[in-house]
């Protein structure tokens, strides 16, 4: 199903004088003077050139005649592009708007500001140039034909804010056509944090990473990544709840996604709901938005982990964790240990880009949340993740990824 094409037959000046007070962004009436909007106008984004052009001679080697000469190398040699273009160093941000931070299906054209945040993003940690790319459409087979057909444009293709379960299959189609890094960041980012969070968090509580009897909550996009990179860094007991309970095999109303999530998860075969999975668990994680009630978690494992990421209201409010954990994190920014996927995407991509990688392996996604872990050199209740301005991230994440990428087989340089 297509989504409703933009209008885009409408003036700047038509669009602002149509801006009246009072001040309401749901009703399409912000504030220009409002310091959100103010930093947003005209965008976040600008394309800068890298080469000088002063006069005719710069002209004529960044243009024609010149150029001519660097296409017939690369027409001979398409290995060449990542040299002479700044290919290797881009990436396409891609989303169709269907699943955008805590706002849900709110469209392509809401999605930019997103995209061009995720940009800025990429660009000021990694040094990796981005373009948001925003598609008018949600049918998975045009998503893929679109994106490969930009291919020989990007360096690697980052997706993201794409809903499930479409996002399983548009990235897993893309790994298969494309030789190069396709990451799906609402799984594999926040997974990668998770993790690394999580190795901290076992060595504060004095616990093996491999014995803690997990709980997810949420069977979307995060949630399979989740309880997927969890088992394969050892973690043997993973149990995941979606909005009817426990994803489980005796349930008859599974998606093909999730029959395959039970069938690799819940070792016990705990049945009911989020009450009866965390029951005596040690470790909550939270990808799903919702309350979980206080005497659900109070019925945890004492000294345990909950990480309630939902923003901006977590599934459980820290001051409430904090009374039956030894550990809590978020998504925020305005509370301890907040586990954000910046940390992860701007060092894994670097990484995959600079050894030019033809694909993110697990051993990657491992690799880079060991790194992300071993940043924070005394793990306290307080910090189990580095913060995401520490500077040592992404340097440390992208040579993790890199060395990986060779143990793999899967880099080119």
């Amino acid at each position: 199903m297509s989504a409703e094409p933009l209008d885009l037959d409408v003036t700047f000046e038509e669009l602002t004088s149509s801006l009246t007070t009072p001040h309401d962004p749901a009703a399409g009436r912000p504030d220009p003077s409002d310091p959100v909007f103010a930093l947003h106008a005209g965008g976040k984004l600008e394309v800068v050139p890298r080469s000088p052009l002063r006069d005719r001679r710069d002209l004529s080697l960044a243009y024609t005649p010149g150029v001519a000469d660097v296409s017939r190398a690369i027409a001979a040699n398409p290995g060449l592009l990542d040299v002479y273009t700044g290919r290797g160093n881009t990436v396409a941000v891609v989303s169709d708007g269907t699943a955008v931070l805590g706002l849900g299906d709110i469209g392509p054209g809401a999605a930019m500001p997103v995209m061009e945040g995720k940009a800025l993003l990429f660009k000021h940690f990694a040094g990796v140039d981005a373009v948001p790319i925003c598609l008018a459409t949600t049918d998975v087979d045009t998503i893929v034909e679109t994106v490969a057909l930009m291919a020989p444009t990007f360096g690697g293709i980052n997706l993201e804010d794409i809903s499930a379960p479409r996002c399983f299959e548009i990235e897993r189609r893309l790994q298969e056509r494309l030789a190069m890094p396709v990451f799906h960041d609402d799984q594999h980012g926040t997974a990668v944090v998770v993790l690394a969070a999580l190795m901290n968090a076992a060595k504060v509580v004095g616990r093996e990473l491999t014995g803690l009897r997990t709980v997810i909550s949420g069977a979307g996009a995060a949630g399979v990544a989740i309880a997927a990179i969890l088992r394969r860094a050892g973690v043997e007991d993973v149990v995941v709840c979606d909005s009817r309970g426990i994803v489980e095999t005796s349930r008859d109303d599974l998606s093909e996604v999730k029959s395959e999530l039970a069938a690799r998860t819940n070792p016990r075969g705990v049945t009911g709901g989020i009450a009866e999975a965390l029951r005596d668990a040690d470790v909550f994680v939270g990808v799903s938005g919702g309350t979980v009630p206080e005497e659900v978690v109070a019925t945890m494992a004492p000294g345990g982990v909950v990480f309630a990421l939902a923003n901006p209201d977590p599934e459980v409010h820290p001051d409430v964790a904090g009374r039956y954990a030894a550990v809590v994190g978020t998504g925020r920014s305005d509370f301890p240990n907040q586990i954000n996927n910046v940390l992860a995407f701007p060092g894994i991509f670097r990484g995959a880009l600079d050894c030019r990688a033809t694909r993110v392996t697990e051993g990657m996604k491992l690799a880079a949340a060991e790194a992300i872990a071993g940043c924070v050199d005394a793990p306290t209740a307080g910090e189990v993740v580095p913060s995401v301005f520490d500077e040592r991230v992404v340097t440390a994440v992208a040579q993790a990824v890199m060395a990986a990428a060779r143990a793999d087989g899967v880099a080119r340089a």
